[in-house]
């Protein structure tokens, strides 16, 4: 009922920045709570980042400084702008829509995930 179309990943050079984007089918997206997700192969997938529907932010300590979600509400299209890129952030990157808040942490919806987009940050 949701659909997530992701793209931006690519491989770049460590302290380099990619842009990812989510678009978003349907009318909800608005009201969507969104987040970033992330594996690498033989680990488990991790929460990266994830956005309110009023757009306020949240993120992984992992990645807090480096990494910016914002949303597009217009377009139905959230981001993460991911700055000083290490090699330990590479991994394919999932966007997920619709997730719950609980005790201030974000949880997915596990009906609503993109495709995945890479990111391969290697010298």
């Amino acid at each position: 009922q949701v659909q997530l179309v992701e793209s931006g990943g690519g491989l770049v050079q460590p302290g380099g920045s990619l842009r990812l984007s989510c678009a978003a089918s349907g009318s909800g997206f608005s009201i969507y709570a969104m987040g970033w997700y992330r594996q690498a192969p033989g680990k488990q997938r991790e929460w990266v980042a994830a956005i309110t529907s009023g757009g306020s932010p949240n993120y992984a300590d992992s990645v807090k400084g480096r990494f910016t979600i914002s949303r597009d509400n217009a377009k139905s299209t959230v981001y993460l702008q991911m700055n000083s890129l290490k090699p330990e952030d590479t991994a394919v990157y999932y966007c997920n829509a619709d997730g719950r808040y609980y005790s201030g942490r974000y949880y997915p919806n596990l009906d609503y995930w993109g495709q995945g987009t890479q990111v391969t940050v290697s010298s």
